[in-house]
């Protein structure tokens, strides 16, 4: 899985108006824990940040912060703005590579489905699936071939297999599906 450089300035605890000031000044609070490290407050660079919020892939981050702590995390958890979708907060979870991370991680649609040749139509459902890994057994997007995938039939997320990664998400998730249209269904009728 690709690697994100995220650089962080150690912050202490402050009450709503120091928070709004860092908001202010185009800072993200954040804090970072998980196992074996006490909990650490800092703040990035808003416009940093959505280097990594703003995208359809996933990334380990590779935290640099100014106490001189540095380590591999994921994003946890965010808290979004609910009417500027501007990120408010990021959680993120210290992993080491001894350790299964668990990560959502984007599908990759392939092949020429056998439905969308006789006339159906293609949807993606699911543009990601969780998994669990060791950290370099995680792989940067999961390929799924359709090459196979028949008309009003679908493929979930129990069909998908990968080796060294286990999915999380719920077996009757759909990924993607081809369904027929009204005008075949017109045509057959007729």
């Amino acid at each position: 899985m690709k690697h994100f450089t995220l650089k962080g300035q150690v912050r202490e605890a402050g009450n709503k108006a120091a928070i709004k000031a860092l908001r202010a000044q185009g800072l993200v609070p954040c804090n970072l824990y998980g196992q074996g490290i006490e909990n650490i407050l800092f703040t990035v660079d808003e416009k940093e940040l959505k280097n990594l919020t703003d995208t359809p892939k996933s990334y380990i981050v590779d935290l640099e912060l100014s106490n001189g702590t540095s380590c591999n995390a994921v994003m946890h958890e965010l808290q979004w703005h609910p009417v500027t979708d501007k990120c408010l907060h990021v959680d993120f979870l210290k992993v080491t590579e001894d350790k299964p991370i668990v990560i959502n991680v984007p599908v990759t649609i392939f092949g020429h489905s056998a439905g969308v040749m006789a006339g159906g139509k293609f949807t993606q459902v699911s543009r990601s699936l969780k998994v669990c890994a060791l950290m370099q057994d995680l792989p940067d997007e999961l390929p799924v071939d359709i090459t196979g995938l028949q008309l009003d039939k679908q493929i979930s997320a129990g069909d998908v297999k990968f080796d060294k990664l286990t999915i999380l998400t719920e077996k009757n998730v759909v990924v993607c599906r081809v369904k027929s249209t009204r005008q075949m269904l017109a045509a057959a009728r007729g």
